[in-house]
């Protein structure tokens, strides 16, 4: 553990360093790249402003907002001894454990950010989307701890799958709806074209956006994918930068699961930092479901971020802003695109990625349970198997490399997922090249005019 006043007073922004720039928000009616300002009617205007800005290396964070990070930060970082045993592998596995956050996710690093900058601007009401309800269960508790009040679209599936997760919203004090619901035009539309749709974050956000475009003092906050998000999430790897140094090594790879990109984005871009500014070689790994797999599969266009159209458009690796993700339990990464700054780095090969199927992600998860004592979230445990994959091939190969993955969260409250596995009725599986082509045609995407 690190000591309270070992945690980060600013945030690391990645913009400032990359030599390619991630490619700008465009307004989808001109075409013209947005400017803050044209995002203040939506978003908080200082998250508006760390989105475009890309020149300053560090961000400061506020006092009032490091204040609460310290309520559960430093995180641990902890080698997984029993892991490797288990493993029979030469390589030395350590993770970062988010789970101890009082939500149980690395979701809040965000989450008390945006909530501040709500407040600071005389915002009285937020509206977000959640998959897994992770993102809606820490921004629930970020608004209460501001004062703020909170309207959640969960994905429906979701909604179902994880009622607990629900509960524990509404124990915050957030108003939680299923999407698609019949509360917007866009859940509507959705429900018309198909009345069973079981809904994905792409629908939720096109609802959540709705709401705060038509409500008074409300403004609309966002779990991943946009830069600000990311950027807040990078105190997770400068704490990991100085406690690997505490523990006398440096990473030769380091791990994320992948949804749309904040806690991969936070593991890995303090370290990324040194293979752009420095030289050093170390490998980075985005682990994303099979079914999903926008970085393996998809194709690097400008989309929208939603279903309905009505976000900016986004360059980004996506599947089409029209792709139904499966109904896998990972509920978190069942999202259509990535990051556009992850996207920018993928194309420019400082990153790679993997797609793990449902079955193999549950599989790693129970290994590290019986070793490690602790159950990780069904997002989490994508990028646990693939450590274990870096730690099986050291075995290979007799290299002792050194691994460092993400454990963004718990999963205590997914457990019916668990149950599901153990009983053998949990399902795999990827994505056609055929199904990929059609819903980017029914996005209005075109593969040729690929950034």
């Amino acid at each position: 553990m690190l000591p309270e006043s070992e945690i980060p007073t600013a945030w690391y922004n990645i913009q400032a360093d990359m030599p390619n720039k991630p490619y700008p928000l465009l307004n989808p009616g001109t075409g013209e790249p947005l400017k803050a300002e044209d995002m203040f009617p939506i978003f908080c205007e200082e998250c508006a402003r760390q989105e475009v800005n890309t020149t300053d290396q560090y961000i400061p964070i506020p006092d009032e907002v490091r204040e609460k990070l310290a309520f559960y930060r430093c995180t641990p970082l902890v080698r997984a001894y029993d892991l490797e045993k288990a493993l029979d592998t030469p390589a030395h596995i350590y993770f970062k454990n988010e789970s101890v956050s009082p939500v149980g996710s690395h979701k809040l690093n965000s989450a008390l950010a945006q909530a501040y900058y709500a407040r600071e601007e005389g915002t009285t009401n937020i509206t977000t989307e959640t998959g897994a309800g992770q993102w809606g269960a820490a921004l629930s508790y970020a608004a209460k701890a501001f004062g703020l009040e909170t309207a959640v679209y969960m994905v429906k599936i979701s909604y179902e799958q994880k009622p607990y997760r629900r509960s524990i919203m509404q124990t915050f004090g957030a108003t939680v709806t299923a999407s698609p619901s019949m509360s917007t035009r866009a859940g509507k539309d959705i429900i018309t074209k198909d009345p069973n749709n079981q809904g994905s974050l792409g629908t939720a956000i096109s609802e959540a956006l709705e709401l705060a475009r038509t409500t008074p003092h409300c403004k609309y906050v966002l779990g991943s994918v946009l830069n600000h998000v990311c950027l807040h999430q990078t105190v997770i790897g400068q704490e990991a930068e100085k406690q690997m140094e505490m523990a006398g090594e440096y990473p030769d790879i380091v791990i994320g699961c992948f949804g749309g990109g904040s806690n991969f984005s936070g593991i890995a871009f303090p370290f990324l930092k040194h293979n752009i500014l420095d030289g050093k070689k170390t490998r980075f790994i985005a682990a994303e479901p099979a079914s999903c797999p926008k970085l393996t599969k998809g194709v690097y266009l400008y989309d929208f971020g939603d279903v309905a159209g009505y976000t900016p458009l986004l360059g980004m690796y996506t599947l089409g802003h029209a792709f139904q993700p499966a109904n896998i339990h990972a509920g978190g990464l069942r999202y259509h695109g990535a990051g556009s700054i992850i996207s920018r780095l993928l194309k420019d090969g400082y990153i790679e990625a993997v797609d793990i199927d449902q079955l193999k992600s549950f599989a790693a998860a129970s290994l590290f349970a019986k070793t490690e004592g602790i159950i990780p979230a069904p997002e989490s445990s994508h990028a646990i198997a693939a450590a274990i994959d870096e730690a099986l091939k050291c075995k290979e190969s007799g290299e002792a490399k050194t691994i460092l993955f993400n454990l963004s969260g718990h999963g205590l409250i997914d457990m019916s997922a668990y149950d599901k596995y153990l009983a053998g009725d949990l399902t795999g599986g990827g994505v056609s090249d055929e199904e990929i082509a059609r819903t980017l045609k029914e996005s209005g995407l075109d593969p040729s005019k690929a950034l």
